[in-house]
């Protein structure tokens, strides 16, 4: 009897812990594999068809692994804090993805003992993908969120407006014209590319580098937030367009076949100016206040750039709370933003209504420069940083993908490799 009844006794405590040991594995993996690829789709490394921005940003000791490894350690598993020691990272293995396993070889027995078995090993491991549709047949378009209202056409932004044939940004099957885009931004520091920031041009005009038509917005196309508004944003409440800019967009935004949007011919206007309007609904958007600094940045000494590193302004609420100091390292950003790229004609004016065939996610003021800027004679613009490119061309089809947030570059869980 006291041999049946110490057999029950280890089947069932001892088994119930390893469940349950083999259950927060799994969790510290799955936690660690998606921080990893939430850092590479934010570094742009998912838009270098080459591969090289990805082995910077995984390489041991890259952002990727480090990340992944710190929030596996925030995780227990049988009671204890997992190490380093516990922790594999490899990959990419394609578009890219990365593996994150667990393993525990220490997990104290109970009953189990009497047979002197002192010790067992538990482990878990976890694929995340960073899924960037840019050229790749048959696959599903992307669908992110708090998309801003911003349409660009389909030339490249760093070219000047007397440019008489810029390149596309994608090609009708979504693929990536140029990667070394990542990083440039516009304004160029090069006089002989686009001199001008990121600011508007009136429906009926042709397309112009770097400049966009605003969006409608309704519920078919941009719908006005409603919820999580920053309290800068009180005053825009009769400007639907400035609400959709410091707020997030609750419509996901497809692109590919049939992915079509409207261009506003009108608006309300607070300031005066749909320039003017864009500024003030950004200003608050990223947190500025009245001083160079106050808003995130983008890291200009860190090497190779990219991959690309966000830094904290002083206004950033994060550090406004106490919990970081201005300057210091962060994964995400209120002035990273996703931009809905139309399949424009060069020197066509647009009808309605346009095909978005991509996005660009740029970095709003990377610099951290005061607000607003002249550009080139022209005031009410907003220099940004192209951080990633996701293309789904003219044919993408099938149940959009949805983005994480203001991402184009979904992150999310697949079965390992």
């Amino acid at each position: 009897m006291l041999f049946v009844v110490g057999a029950m006794a280890a089947l069932s405590i001892d088994v119930v812990t390893i469940y349950t040991a083999r259950s927060e594995a799994q969790l510290a993996a799955d936690a660690a594999a998606l921080a990893a690829a939430r850092v590479i789709a934010n570094s742009g490394a998912t838009s270098d068809s080459t591969g090289t921005l990805l082995t910077s940003v995984e390489a041991s000791p890259g952002p990727a692994r480090t990340v992944a490894i710190q929030v596996a350690e925030q995780n227990q598993v049988g009671g204890a804090n997992l190490t380093g020691a516990n922790i594999t990272f490899s990959g990419p293995y394609s578009n890219p993805t990365v593996t994150v396993s667990v393993q525990v070889t220490n997990l104290p027995t109970f009953f189990a003992r009497i047979w002197g078995t002192k010790f067992l090993t538990v482990g878990a491991s976890a694929t995340a993908e960073a899924y960037n549709p840019s050229g790749s047949s048959g696959t599903p378009p992307v669908a992110p969120m708090c998309v801003k209202p911003w349409l660009l056409p389909n030339i490249d932004p760093t070219q000047p407006a007397t440019a008489t044939a810029p390149p596309a940004i994608f090609n009708s099957d979504g693929s990536i014209v140029n990667p070394g885009l990542v990083g440039q931004g516009w304004p160029s520091a090069i006089p002989a590319l686009n001199q001008n920031g990121l600011f508007h041009i009136g429906i009926g005009t042709a397309p112009v580098p770097g400049r966009y038509y605003a969006g409608v917005i309704d519920a078919d196309d941009f719908p006005e937030p409603t919820q999580a508004l920053p309290a800068c944003s009180a005053g825009f409440s009769t400007y639907p367009y400035m609400v959709a800019i410091a707020g997030c967009v609750p419509r996901p935004i497809s692109c590919g076949a049939g992915a079509t949007i409207n261009i506003a011919t009108g608006y309300a206007s607070k300031t005066g100016s749909r320039n003017g309007d864009t500024v003030e609904a950004a200003e608050c958007l990223i947190h500025y206040d009245s001083a160079p600094g106050d808003t995130d940045s983008i890291d200009a000494t860190a090497v190779p750039s990219p991959p690309l590193q966000f830094r904290a302004g002083a206004e950033n609420p994060v550090v406004l709370s106490g919990a970081l100091a201005a300057g210091a390292d962060i994964m995400v950003s209120d002035s990273l933003v996703t931009i809905p790229v139309y399949n424009s004609t060069t020197g066509t004016p647009p009808t309605n209504p346009v095909t978005v065939i991509g996005f660009l996610q740029v970095f709003l003021n990377p610099a951290a420069l005061s607000m607003p800027q002249t550009y080139a004679g022209t005031a009410n613009q907003i220099p940004v940083t192209i951080v990633n490119m996701a293309g789904c061309g003219t044919a993408a089809t099938g149940t959009p993908i949805l983005g994480n947030g203001a991402s184009p570059v979904t992150v999310r869980l697949i079965s390992p490799p």
